[in-house]
């Protein structure tokens, strides 16, 4: 009883002094693809294939820095076996180990892949190979890393085992799968396929090539997927210092980029699009 007294001499006392008060206030508007922490844009930093540069030359800066990147081993590359503490080490500091399949497999039918091996020809394996060895591959990091949760990079972009699709067998088993390359900048967030996800694969280019290509997906809303092999050294090369200028820009402009494991941006990119995904009316209903 003394609270609705309150109450009531409270509001006399507003209208007296001509306050009156306002209007509930409205609703908040639903917002649209949204990044963590008002971020422009996210940034995915891949290397592919568990290169030894990648561990002696990318892995140190991103440390420093403390950027997470995301690292796709070719679980058949000696590296993987002789520096196992190394790949476990990395794991433990938050980086993604993700799945590039046991043997990397691509189509020495298409141009310029005189390098690929018959017995690893993906024209002539089969697509329920290629299922059975990639979830073995899952089994495989799970033993090094202690994870269940993974992301897939299909290598040389190749999905067709045999002349057969080979993705539908594996889906299930991934939160995200990388395939083939538009410029590696995603064009709108709530139309991309967690499943076919574009990259780009950089060799031979400058440091402020690599920012101008961040700053592009922050004017468009989106993110950027870079997927690197050499680092500093192997193949397919990027520079140890072109590598070193885009980590610090994106430590440097946190606020603006949001730069993650690819499979920790995959997770918020399938939140984000359940929350905008459109409730289905009832039938009958007016």
């Amino acid at each position: 009883m003394a609270g609705r007294v309150l109450a009531a001499t409270l509001l006399a006392g507003l209208l007296c002094a001509g306050l009156h008060p306002g209007p509930a206030p409205a609703a908040e508007p639903e917002r649209g693809f949204a990044w963590p922490d008002g971020a422009r844009a996210a940034v995915s930093l891949a290397y592919d294939d568990a290169l030894d540069s990648q561990l002696d030359n990318a892995l140190p800066v991103l440390d420093r820095h403390g950027i997470r990147a995301s690292f796709y081993l070719q679980l058949s590359n000696p590296s993987v076996a002789r520096r196992m503490e190394d790949w476990r080490a990395a794991a433990r500091r938050g980086h993604e180990l993700g799945n590039h399949s046991l043997f990397h497999q691509c189509a020495r039918s298409k141009p310029e892949r005189g390098w690929v091996e018959a017995h690893r020809n993906l024209d002539t394996t089969s697509a329920e190979q290629m299922r059975d060895q990639v979830l073995l591959a899952n089994i495989m990091l799970m033993a090094i890393d202690g994870r269940a949760e993974r992301t897939y990079t299909a290598p040389c972009g190749d999905t067709l085992a045999g002349g057969r699709d080979y993705l539908p067998g594996v889906r299930a088993s991934f939160v995200a799968i990388k395939v083939g390359s538009n410029g590696g900048v995603v064009e709108a967030m709530d139309r991309l396929d967690p499943y076919a996800v574009p990259v780009l694969a950089p060799s031979g280019v400058s440091g402020a090539q690599l920012i101008a290509i961040v700053k592009q997906a922050a004017r468009q809303g989106t993110m950027v997927n870079f997927t690197f092999h050499g680092i500093g050294g192997d193949y397919l090369g990027v520079s140890a210092q072109a590598h070193e200028e885009l980590v610090r820009f994106l430590a440097e402009n946190r606020r603006l980029f949001w730069t993650d494991t690819f499979l920790d941006i995959m997770r918020h990119v399938r939140r984000e699009q359940a929350r905008l995904k459109p409730t289905p009316t009832p039938p009958g209903t007016p």
